[in-house]
């Protein structure tokens, strides 16, 4: 895209770009003020370093404007579901334009208002789109100090801004706001080229803990979520569904639902629903419908999946390999063969599914808790065959996602409803249907096959994932001979229902193998197992982590199991380096752990709001006790057993240990994710407390009381 004169901007508003008319016309009817244009396939500098890209995207992804009033509006596809961004990206735009942090709008995730993005996911905002959020301000704040220029006849080397207002700082009492530059100009400009955003040095409100913008809003239940929204003589929906996944229904009678007053029952294809203006009244007409589904043969349960899984892993993919594996072999002193299972997990977001749909003439408007708005409007256009233009997925808050909120059915559902009925349709969820369409974490095996010298140096490294995938599963230590492979069964079919992406996908299976693996090395040779690690990492990054975890932990170096309870487990995921080390203590008579302490060590690169950085890592180590300990998911073939919180348990108040979070400073470095790393080490380090205080290694997620015990007499033996 070329960048236009802007005087001719000044006069027509008009510009020459890959747009589609529609979102020029839109552009057109702003009003007056600047707005900046940019796409993921354009990247600023930051201090002469080209900064990372995206996969390229055909369109613009966002622009940012200056409005007459002194708003500065930025528009995303990006959506805010308590992982921050909303606040952490109004610090980067209000430190390159100068301006107050209050004066920024962010405009998220309305497909109307925003331009295409593919989703809110792989803690990817703050890496990819910040930089090019912070190029956008920069270029806006370069026209304005040019339009100051020239209003006070003042070289621009001579000006400098705060809070909005120009002024030359020869004589400060000359000056100009942005407010009063930006009156009666209409300019629109492409972000082509590279500006230089600030050093670190320069920056304001970048790098300092900022109280999250939402934050009010969400402790007095002010916040609007999908199931919030109250529309005038809306229908709430109750939908029929199958015993089990692959179920066919055989026979249906709705008479039962027809009779109740004020019921519509609608019947459309695989659709069959009961609406009413009362939930209550909807929940009964569905108790009155009878059908008949078929039986689903048998298939693996949560027993049996893991040995079905191994056979099934017949397509591999190397993802690194180095030296000679029977090489490795030969020199190792000591082999150690171990395998690893991680049963299926639920991603148990509090808010449950839903969305809100209306007409508007011909056109459908939908509130949905959704994490890939624009995705979820080209899923309804093709199941309603209607163009994507006519369908608007409104801005609203997602009450956590982890992943489960990529997919779309409820969405499509509402969508469905509310055209065939004529009438605002809310579908939310109940428990049991989130339990069972929700895609899940999958589960997965790792074997590894690794060797040491007594001296302990890392000899054979033979690494093999199945079905989790290959995020997390690269090695970061010194080995000559490796091999590490990813196996699945291409493209057809294993897992008895849905999966899918769940809070740093496959990096927490991963990390549990390496880690628990790396810990029965360091056992082997006799070596207290963060002197084993820093013995066989060159990574740098990776050593910065565990020294400064140590430090804070105040560890000490002790063979295991020293019965302290002591566990360390290192990674990295979204560009981050993490390093976890807790204490926790196990009641050897009921096999029950408490994780009693966790210091986490981040190195993230420019860390934008130190504050959400923490709470975010935080975050991370709660929900990773419940993946370690007791979230398991129970099935037989597509028949989900479990289908509520009083079967599936997640981590509680009274587990919560004291964390300390320590983020290394690397501020010249770029930033990066900080939504997942700090989970993938959870599981990790907790099987290695566990092992350091019993001796007891326990190969099975989630490591409950009774394969604590089981483990327990295992070691006895």
């Amino acid at each position: 895209m070329k960048k236009e004169n802007r005087s001719s901007q000044k006069n027509s508003g008009e510009m020459k770009s890959t747009l589609t008319l529609d979102r020029r016309d839109f552009l057109k009817n702003l009003g007056g003020g600047i707005i900046i244009l940019f796409s993921a396939t354009e990247f600023p500098l930051l201090h002469g370093m080209a900064m990372p890209s995206e996969q390229a995207q055909p369109d613009l992804n966002a622009y940012l404007r200056i409005g007459e009033d002194g708003r500065v509006s930025c528009f995303t596809g990006k959506i805010e579901m308590g992982q921050g961004v909303i606040t952490s990206l109004a610090q980067e735009l209000a430190d390159e334009l100068d301006v107050s942090i209050d004066s920024i709008v962010m405009i998220m995730g309305d497909t109307d208002l925003c331009p295409f993005d593919q989703g809110t996911w792989g803690s990817m905002t703050t890496r990819f789109f910040g930089p090019q959020l912070r190029a956008a301000g920069a270029e806006a704040r370069t026209i304005l100090m040019e339009l100051a220029s020239e209003s006070l006849k003042v070289p621009v080397s001579r000006l400098e801004v705060k809070d909005g207002v120009v002024y030359d700082t020869k004589k400060p009492e000359k000056k100009v706001t942005y407010v009063e530059l930006t009156k009666g100009q209409k300019i629109v400009k492409t972000l082509s080229e590279k500006p230089f955003v600030k050093n670190p040095s320069e920056h304001k409100v970048i790098g300092k803990p900022v109280f999250r913008r939402d934050s009010l809003e969400k402790v007095t239940g002010k916040a609007k979520y999908a199931a919030d929204i109250q529309l005038p003589g809306m229908l709430y929906a109750r939908i029929l569904r199958p015993p089990a996944h692959e179920a066919k229904m055989k026979s249906l009678d709705v008479s039962g639902a027809e009779k109740i007053e004020g019921v519509t029952v609608v019947r459309e294809g695989d659709l069959v629903a009961v609406l009413h203006e009362n939930p209550d009244i909807a929940d009964d007409a569905l108790s009155q419908i009878r059908a008949e589904f078929d039986s689903v043969p048998s298939q693996p349960n949560h027993e049996t999946i893991f040995e079905y899984l191994v056979n099934s892993g017949t397509e591999a993919d190397i993802i690194s390999e180095g030296g000679n594996l029977e090489e490795g072999r030969k020199i190792s002193e000591v082999i150690l063969e171990n395998q690893y299972n991680d049963g299926y997990k639920a991603h148990a977001a509090i808010e449950l599914h839903a969305a809100t749909a209306t007409m508007e003439g011909e056109r459908i408007i939908i509130w949905a808790s959704t994490q890939t708005p624009f995705g979820i409007r080209s899923e309804v256009a093709e199941a309603m065959n209607m163009p994507e233009k006519d369908i608007r997925i409104m801005q609203i808050f997602i009450g956590g996602g982890f992943g489960g909120k990529a997919a779309g059915r409820q969405v499509v559902e509402a969508a469905r409803l509310t055209k065939l009925t004529g009438k605002p349709v809310q579908v939310a969820w109940t428990r049991r249907e989130v339990f069972f369409y929700d895609t899940f974490r999958p589960a997965a095996v790792v074997k590894i096959t690794s060797g040491i010298t007594n001296s302990g140096k890392v000899t054979l490294w033979d690494y093999k994932v199945y079905f989790a995938g290959s995020r997390g599963s690269q090695h970061f230590f010194d080995v000559a001979n490796h091999k590490t492979e990813s196996l699945d069964s291409g493209s057809k079919p294993t897992h008895p229902f849905a999966t899918g992406p769940w809070r740093a996908p496959a990096n927490n299976t991963n990390t549990w193998a390496r880690e628990s693996q790396i810990d029965m090395m360091a056992f082997k040779a006799g070596i207290d197992p963060l002197e084993f690690r820093l013995n066989n990492i060159k990574d740098e990054r990776m050593l910065r982590v565990l020294k400064a975890a140590a430090e804070k932990f105040g560890w000490t170096p002790s063979k295991t199991p020293s019965g302290r309870g002591y566990g360390i487990a290192c990674g990295a995921d979204a560009g981050t380096y993490v390093a976890l080390m807790a204490e926790a203590k196990v009641d050897k008579n009921t096999g029950s752990v408490q994780v009693v302490r966790v210091v986490c060590a981040q190195e993230m690169g420019l860390v934008i709001n130190p504050q959400g950085a923490i709470i975010q890592a935080e975050g991370c180590i709660v929900m990773g006790l419940g993946y370690a300990l007791t979230e398991d998911v129970h099935f037989e073939g597509g028949k989900v057993l479990t289908r509520n919180f009083d079967s599936y348990d997640f981590t509680k108040f009274s587990w919560t240990p004291e964390i300390e979070v320590v983020l290394v400073d690397a501020k010249d470095s770029p930033p990066q994710g900080g939504g997942e790393p700090a989970i993938i080490c959870a599981g990790g380090v907790v099987a290695n407390a566990i092992f350091d205080a019993t001796g007891a290694r326990v190969y099975q997620l989630p490591m409950t009381p009774e394969r604590i015990l089981e483990a327990m007499k295992v070691t006895e033996k």
